[in-house]
């Protein structure tokens, strides 16, 4: 079918199909925007399965066991946790239920610091869920006690000892607290009685139509499964699981066990959003993160917890890409200027193929008029027509679809920095210059979005087309005014991203036309 097109529809259609990716890929890609957020009474939210499970035959949680009507969803605080990052708050039934970040660039829209928990959400992390029905009513009216009040944290972790009494059971939370928010938690459950224990239910900050949240399980063989929210099935079990996380955009609690793993029980709440929990055993223990998707700090706890921050369709691109911005953040100082070095580092090594895709545009400005001769002289015969034009091409070392080419290979490229600059949680309150303060939000001012969109329109006008029908000349000329109203609320840095690779595919078209004015020149000397 290309064959048969005429070169104008061939290059129309290359630049359809980028704005229809473009379009399309939040469409089908990412998940929608979630529905408005409700109170949840504790006596609606998913919890785990009849006692007798084992871990042979685990199925999901269901309704028969869960926080009970007389359970409330707020408890009072019981231990106070400050550190120079965070302040951890641990309410009566052993839970954590508050995180607020203490750093400077952790604010909200009000300048406030960031709460991680929205507060009606259950699960709560460490939040204990026992298979006896009995039991679990008892232990959500039963408080814990402690052995520390109020805790700081300075350069060293942190252990403090919870306890709760139970007629028929008793339950021992360690929980050593690190100074980068990670923690171990070892349960003592006496009697052996069968639980579960959550990770908690994810941060609820910024969940967006753009980003994926949900729940995120590396298994025993290193696959990686997202249940996003809204998609949980509420069957999912998942043995010798190595980490068990639920995220949203910038932020992540988990659960993980890389020497023995853990058996996980993804149950789900009226929303089909998933829910984890993991299956308890008398003497347990495991590692846990509340806090940013900030991969060095995760890095630093286990490498394997980077696995936690998820770029989506396009991972296996946009993981070394960023690895690459953050060596250029580290040899600059300042996260936009990495991201001008690294769109360089880009077009440069996408050079040979771009320079081969304008020459061949240039040649096929150049063939323009022979090829509308050829539509006159067989427009009656569509099979000639089509065997004297590849003809032509192969006289003159055309290629029909060499100018599509490069503007195809940048889509994923493109969409892996996409997601990249809307998912790096490093980019939050870094500035670029003067009004630039914060690139993972849009320009205050529009200044990136409107040269961007002039950019685009000069490479436009630079670029040499063989399109003469008015419409199509109309629809290039409206697709810089468009992209520059889809940019006016994307994150600066991928404005800044877009607006640089512009600059440099101007310097590039120019010096090629340079070239291939030259060629022609010479050639014109030899005839």
């Amino acid at each position: 079918m290309l064959e048969k097109m005429d070169m104008n529809k061939r290059v129309l259609l290359a630049t359809i199909i980028s704005l229809v990716v473009f379009l399309g890929y939040d469409y089908f890609f990412m998940p929608k925007k979630p529905a408005a957020k409700q109170e949840i009474n504790a006596s609606k939210t998913a919890a785990p399965v009849k006692s007798g499970m084992t871990s042979q035959n685990l199925k999901a949680p269901s309704q028969t066991t869960q926080a009970p009507k007389s359970g409330p969803v707020k408890a009072e605080n019981l231990v106070t946790v400050k550190g120079e990052r965070f302040d951890i708050f641990i309410d009566r039934f052993g839970r954590i239920s508050q995180v607020v970040l203490e750093e400077k660039k952790y604010t909200d829209e009000s300048g406030k610091q960031i709460k991680l928990f929205n507060e009606n959400k259950l699960p709560k992390p460490l939040e204990i869920r026992f298979s006896d029905i009995a039991l679990n009513t008892e232990a959500f009216k039963t408080p814990y006690t402690t052995d520390k009040k109020e805790v700081e944290i300075g350069d060293k972790p942190v252990t403090l000892v919870l306890k709760q009494k139970l007629s028929k059971d008793e339950v021992t939370k360690s929980i050593t607290i690190y100074p980068d928010g990670h923690y171990d938690v070892k349960v003592d459950v006496k009697n052996g009685h069968k639980y579960f224990i959550s990770p908690g239910y994810r941060p609820d900050v910024r969940v967006d139509g753009y980003t994926v949240h949900g729940a995120l399980i590396k298994e025993a063989d290193g696959t990686i499964t997202i249940i996003e929210d809204g998609d949980a099935k509420g069957t999912e079990v998942f043995n010798k699981a190595r980490i068990a996380s639920a995220f949203d955009r910038y932020y992540a609690t988990a659960f993980y066990n890389f020497k023995d793993g853990m058996n996980v029980v993804v149950s789900k709440d009226e929303e089909d959003n998933p829910i984890l929990f993991v299956e308890g055993s008398p003497n347990l223990s495991l590692g846990g993160y509340v806090g940013p998707k900030e991969y060095e700090t995760l890095k630093a706890i286990h490498p394997e917890l980077t696995d936690i921050i998820e770029y989506g369709f396009f991972t296996f691109i946009a993981k070394p890409m960023f690895l690459a911005l953050l060596y250029l953040y580290h040899l600059v100082g300042n996260w936009g200027w990495a991201i001008v070095l690294l769109t360089v580092i880009i077009r440069i090594l996408l050079f040979p193929l771009t320079l081969k895709g304008m020459l061949s545009m240039q040649k096929l400005k150049d063939l323009a008029p022979k090829i509308k001769e050829l539509q006159q002289k067989y427009k009656g015969d569509p099979q000639k027509l089509n065997m004297h034009m590849m003809q032509l091409y192969k006289k003159h070392g055309a290629n029909p679809m060499g100018g599509c080419l490069p503007m195809l290979i940048q889509i994923p490229i493109f969409f892996a920095m996409y997601r990249v600059l809307l998912n790096s949680i490093e980019l939050k309150g870094a500035p670029w210059i003067l009004w630039i303060k914060d690139l993972s939000a849009p320009d205050p001012y529009y200044v990136l979005p409107v040269l961007m969109g002039v950019t685009m329109y000069i490479h436009q006008k630079i670029t040499p087309t063989t399109i003469t029908d008015p419409m199509q000349k109309k629809i290039f000329e409206w697709l810089p005014i468009v992209f520059t109203f889809f940019f006016l609320t994307f994150p600066a840095g991928l404005t800044l991203y877009w607006f640089t690779n512009n600059i440099l595919s101007i310097i590039q078209q120019l010096i090629v036309n340079k070239i291939f004015e030259s060629k022609k020149a010479a050639a014109a000397k030899k005839e």
